[in-house]
């Protein structure tokens, strides 16, 4: 018997694929594997499919695409290994003049024991730029100044019809002292709506006398305050402290130590007052009323 074998191409061409888009995603994660054998005989002539197999490498292909998306929106950390850092501010524009206003963290001083001590509180830096045209400023010009937490506490107090008064030296208690003044007034606006915040700069050193004034409306003045309520605690450090508490270590250094902490007061009064001798001198009192 004579017999005949070959191998034909599969049937399924890529139109019919792309047509039919349930199978897979793409041509490319199709395996195809077809093979058929043919058996010449004068009887029959009927072709015989011994394999057909198709492989989907959907769940391949939606991974990869996952694990990319995954890598490019992670932020890689900075190669120092530090954490980021990150400078923000606050503007506001007006007709002839504009002010940012941009928090400043505090510094710590390591101590030889691994702790670190509060060596400069934070405070908020102002930059007031005049007007040099619409809706231009002349940065080059621009005057500073810095808010400590004490006056930022004034500031968060003052009431609508209230104003207050700053003064700086930058040269106090140097050879330069006295030359250089700035002075920053916060006073109400006439109808009630808001403050003025006027800086006056005088600057002997270069013969400068400059002031630049920017009218802060109610609502921007109340986006001010609520930023500086937040930023508070962090401008003295605490919240460095509060971020270090941990409450078993703390337990065991009270008990290692009973005088850490704030139980002087505390601990003496409950050393010397009992509460069976209050309820004693209670019932004496009481007693000697009657009589």
């Amino acid at each position: 018997m004579l017999q005949l074998q070959f191998s034909s191409s599969p049937p399924l061409s890529a139109q019919t694929l792309n047509s039919n888009s349930n199978l897979c995603p793409s041509l490319s994660s199709l395996k195809f594997t077809q093979t058929h054998a043919f058996k010449f005989n004068p009887l029959s002539l009927t072709p015989k499919p011994s394999k057909f197999s198709i492989k989907c490498r959907q769940s391949d292909y939606f991974d990869q695409q996952q694990r990319s998306n995954n890598s490019s929106s992670t932020a890689s950390p900075p190669a120092s290994g530090l954490p980021p850092r990150f400078y923000v501010g606050h503007s506001i524009f007006k007709g002839k003049a504009a002010l940012t206003v941009e928090p400043r963290p505090p510094e710590f001083l390591p101590l030889d024991s691994g702790a670190f001590k509060l060596s400069r509180e934070g405070f908020v830096l102002l930059q007031f730029a005049p007007a040099a045209g619409v809706r231009q400023y002349d940065w080059s010009r621009k005057q500073v100044f810095s808010l400590s937490v004490t006056e930022i506490g004034t500031l968060i107090s003052l009431g609508p019809r209230e104003s207050c008064e700053f003064f700086h030296d930058p040269f106090k208690g140097k050879s330069e002292e006295g030359k250089v003044r700035k002075v920053l007034k916060v006073e109400p606006l006439p109808d009630g709506s808001g403050h003025f915040f006027n800086l006056g700069v005088q600057n002997k050193l270069i013969n400068m006398d400059e002031s630049i004034y920017i009218p802060v409306t109610r609502a921007e003045f109340a986006v001010l305050n609520s930023a500086f309520n937040f930023l508070l605690p962090y401008f003295i450090g605490w919240h460095a402290f509060a971020n270090s508490i941990k409450p078993n270590e703390t337990s065991r250094v009270n008990n290692a130590n009973p005088r850490i902490g704030g139980d002087y007061e505390w601990s003496s009064v409950g050393k010397i007052v009992s509460p069976d001798f209050v309820c004693s001198l209670c019932s004496d009192a009481d007693a000697g009323s009657l009589n």
